[in-house]
Parts: C-alpha cells; sequence; structure tokens
C-alpha cells in the first residue's frame, strides 16, 4: 500500500539539495560563498550604499579526507535585517525579500538559506547572525538552527549589544563540510569577475592562504532599481487566479488597473467589453470560463513593453572594470534598448576588448565572461546562449579571429527573471529574443573592432613599407637632388613624408 506523506520546502531541498548547486563538496563550497556575497552586494545596493564586503574562510582538520570543516564569515555595511525578521529572513525555506517584480541577483531568497541548511545538515552546528539596520542603536545577537520538518527557526539564543559605533550591516558565520582545496579556484575566479562588473565594489578576502583584496575602483553606483506591477503576458492562470482571490472586494476594472502595468482606463474597458462584462461586475464572481478567457486575453492582446523602470544595467562600470582589470588596447561597448520576453523586461549590455592583459585563447577556447543581474556565471559556459551566439556568428566577416587574437567579450544580461536552466544559476537558456538582443549588441561592438583592426593593420603596413623605403632615403634624396640640378631645393623633411605616404 502506498504511503502519503507532506514535506515542507526544508525538507524537500534537504532531500534535493543538489538542484540549487549543492551536488557535492566542491561545488557547496563555491555555492555558499556566492550566495553569501551576493546578499551582501544586494543588501548594499538596494539602499544606495558603497558595498565594504569581507569574507574569511578557515579550514579545519577536522573531516574526512579531502572534506574538511570549514568556517565562512561574511561582513558586509547594507541594510541590515530588522530583528523581528532575521529568525524567518534565515530560517525559513522560501521566505525572504525577493517575491516582487524586481531585479535581483537571487531566486525567491532561497540560496542564502539552502547555505545554512547545507551547513546544518554537515556539521549539525548552528548559524550566529549579527545585524543592525541604519540609524539603530542596538546590535542583534542570534544563535539559530533551522528546524527541517517544520520549515521554522528555532532560535538557541538572541542577545542585544549598545551599537557605539553606528554600524549597519550583517554578519554572519557558520561551518559546514567542503572541499576547498578543489573550489578555491572557481571562489577566485568568482570574486575576480565580480570585480570586473562592480568596480564600485571593495572586498577583502581571507582564508588560510593569506588575503586577497578588490580595491573600489569607482564610486559610481548603478540606479536603484524599482518595483513595479506585474505585466499581463508575464503571468501564468494561477497567478491570475491567485490575485483574483487577494482582491475579492475589487471591481472588474479596479482589479485591472490596480494590478497590472500597461493596463489603463481605456485599455481596461477594452478588455472587459471582449470578456462581454462590465465595468463594475465584482471580481469574486468570475466563474473559471471567465478567468481562462481574460487570460487568453492577455496572451494575446497588444500591449506595450514591459517597463525597464525594474531594471539595474551597470552601464559604464563593465568599462571601468575591464580597463582596471585587462588594460585592453580597444574596447567596444554597447547597452541595448530594453526589450521583454514573456512579459518580463531585459537590458542586455555587451562589450568586446582587444589586447592588454588579455591572453590569446588555447586550445580554441574562447575568452568570454558571462553576468546575469551582476553574477558571473562561472560554470557550464558551453551551453549559455552566450557562448551560442559568438559560435554563431560569422567572424570572417569582421576579419577577426576569436581563437587566434587577444578577444574577450563580456556579456551582461539583467532582467526581473533570468531564463536560467537550472536553480544553481550557472547558465542561461536559449531564449529567441534573448538570443536576438545579444546577437545584435556583439555585432554593433564586432564593427567597431573591426574598423579599429583595420586602421591597426594599414598603420603596421605603412610603418612596415616605410622602414623598407627608409634604407633607400639617402640614395633617392641624392639622385632628386641632381634631376633637379639644384635649382629647386628638396627638403629631406619633405621626401621622408612622401616616402612614408604621410
Amino acid at each position: 500500500m502506498l504511503k502519503f506523506e507532506e514535506i515542507s520546502p526544508s525538507e524537500f531541498f534537504y532531500r534535493n539539495k543538489e538542484i540549487a548547486g549543492f551536488e557535492n563538496p566542491t561545488k557547496a563550497c563555491y555555492t555558499i560563498v556566492r550566495e553569501l556575497v551576493e546578499n551582501s552586494l544586494d543588501a548594499c545596493e538596494i539602499c544606495g550604499i558603497l558595498p565594504d564586503i569581507k569574507v574569511v574562510i578557515n579550514e579545519t582538520g577536522e573531516g574526512d579526507g579531502i572534506n574538511k570543516i570549514i568556517k565562512i564569515k561574511v561582513k558586509d555595511n547594507g541594510i541590515g535585517i530588522p530583528k523581528e525578521n532575521v529568525p524567518y529572513a534565515f530560517g525559513k525555506v522560501l521566505y525572504g525579500s525577493k517575491f516582487t517584480l524586481r531585479q535581483h541577483r537571487g531566486i525567491f531568497g532561497l540560496g542564502g538559506k539552502m547555505a545554512i541548511l547545507y551547513g546544518q545538515i554537515t556539521t549539525n552546528n548552528p548559524v550566529k547572525i549579527i545585524t543592525s539596520t541604519i540609524g539603530s542603536k542596538l546590535l542583534h545577537f542570534f544563535v539559530m538552527q533551522i528546524d527541517i520538518l517544520k520549515n521554522e527557526p528555532n532560535i538557541l539564543r538572541y542577545e542585544e549589544f549598545e551599537n557605539k559605533e553606528g554600524w549597519h550591516g550583517l554578519i554572519i558565520e557558520f561551518t559546514f563540510l567542503g572541499n576547498y582545496y578543489n573550489s578555491r579556484k572557481k571562489i577566485l575566479e568568482y570574486l575576480f569577475q565580480t570585480s570586473i562588473l562592480l568596480p564600485y565594489m571593495n572586498l577583502v578576502f581571507m582564508d588560510n592562504y593569506g588575503m586577497l583584496v578588490f580595491k573600489r575602483k569607482s564610486s559610481l553606483l548603478p540606479k536603484i532599481p524599482e518595483e513595479t506591477l506585474l505585466h499581463p503576458k508575464g503571468i501564468d492562470l494561477e497567478m491570475l487566479k491567485r490575485l483574483i482571490s487577494i482582491n475579492k472586494k475589487e471591481t472588474l476594472k479596479c482589479f485591472l488597473v490596480k494590478n497590472f502595468q500597461r493596463i489603463g482606463n481605456k485599455i481596461a474597458e477594452d478588455i472587459i467589453k471582449q470578456l462581454n462584462l462590465n465595468p463594475d461586475f465584482p471580481v469574486r464572481k468570475l466563474k473559471d470560463e471567465d478567468i481562462i478567457k481574460l487570460y487568453n486575453i492577455f496572451k494575446n492582446y497588444n500591449f506595450k513593453k514591459p517597463s525597464s523602470k525594474s531594471l539595474s544595467p551597470v552601464g559604464e562600470n563593465l568599462i571601468i572594470g575591464i580597463k582596471e582589470i585587462f588594460k585592453p588596447e580597444f574596447i567596444a561597448f554597447n547597452t541595448r534598448k530594453p526589450s521583454s520576453y514573456e512579459g518580463h523586461p531585459f537590458i542586455v549590455e555587451t562589450a568586446i576588448a582587444y589586447g592588454g592583459n588579455i591572453p590569446i585563447p588555447s586550445d580554441n577556447e574562447i575568452n568570454l565572461f558571462r553576468f546575469a543581474n551582476k553574477i558571473p556565471l562561472i560554470y557550464d559556459s558551453y551551453n549559455d546562449v552566450s557562448m551560442k551566439v559568438i559560435k554563431d556568428i560569422n567572424w570572417n566577416l569582421y576579419k577577426i579571429d576569436i581563437y587566434k587574437e587577444p578577444i574577450a567579450f563580456f556579456v551582461h544580461i539583467c532582467s526581473t527573471k533570468i531564463p536560467y536552466k537550472t536553480l544553481g544559476k550557472e547558465y542561461i537558456a536559449n531564449v529567441p529574443e534573448l538570443y536576438k538582443e545579444i546577437e545584435l549588441s556583439l555585432r554593433k561592438n564586432a564593427r567597431k573592432l573591426s574598423a579599429y583592426l583595420n586602421k591597426k593593420r594599414l598603420y603596421e603596413y605603412q610603418k612596415k613599407r616605410y622602414s623598407y623605403l627608409k634604407e633607400y632615403l639617402e640614395k633617392i634624396f641624392d639622385f632628386a637632388c641632381k634631376l633637379s640640378e639644384a635649382k629647386i631645393k628638396i627638403k629631406k623633411e619633405i621626401l621622408e613624408g612622401i616616402v612614408s605616404n604621410e
């Protein structure tokens, strides 16, 4: 006889931790660092604070072979978390501040809690949290665990301290079992790429091998993304039913105008007319067939594109980061106009850098740096839509050999919904709208690079030509003087200019 049981979200992710990037001790180690750093960056940027982040990793001697008990501590200067929200922000899976239509690094606020959960199930140790909000006179200290069966926080200890220095932000510390030796390279690569995209970040990284500092190179913060209403094309039937149940007291017209962007009074009346209902019809009386009909109208109606106010592109910060790290001789940068897919706005930013410290690829590799909502994507680059675009472009048209020249590609996509193929946020699906915008942006940069390289090749040709002719310059000069029979005084400088074709 089959036995059915209900499990909590915590229990689900406990049993299926690999879907969120915790499939093995090496990957888990990288994922934990990434999730905590991203939470710290979000906490700073959402309030326009220049991020100051410190990450400390200590590898203990305990463990089983190459997998060791690791203690991680991350401190930031973000907005902090109110005392009453701390237990649920860190002790309840699928509870957080990311269930809104606004650009976020995370998915449902899941990653940070999965990191804590992974630490708990591998070491059975609690997490320690210190936080203070802006202007608060108190520091709040928590020691807690997650009750996996109930999906509830279990507070083991709480204390308050005087905030003498007026500090605000968050400090989080816990232990986990991981393979830091094998994951360190990926962690450093992640931090390195983050510093390229976010030159306004100051980050100190410390481990058993020493200290690494990514200094702030710019004080220019991207604009803060605004929270916006849902776009009619960006919801499914279940979401529509939920919105109706929440707004039972509203009339149909008020419901449409109040809950969706790009629906004003005129468009609302047009939609209601197609439903064969009146504007004052109560939402609570909508039948299932009415809701399905409304949903189909949404999908087929010619709405304006979603608002891009909810997005936060990095802009010239990417140029600053590339120049500081690679010092290239040429950069082409392009930001596409806002576009959308399935009702979700997105903006594509790309750059192509040439020369400087950019290495020539080896073994037919491609120097591609991928970012999504300001997150570096380190794993599975060959499955990503950006890699597909680059490989599909005929670079011979631009007289560029991407495999034998010092060229690097940078692609950043920001959206209210990044179409990741996995919860681990490793690579982006080949969505046609995204593919098109990435291609158009890269081609525009390719034309700029091609023009630069053509000028460079012409200059090199002229320089080489002049070097050959210069060997015979004296003889040419003497011969020219004899031809003129000294009637015309020829200046050597003029002759040099003629020879060099200047």
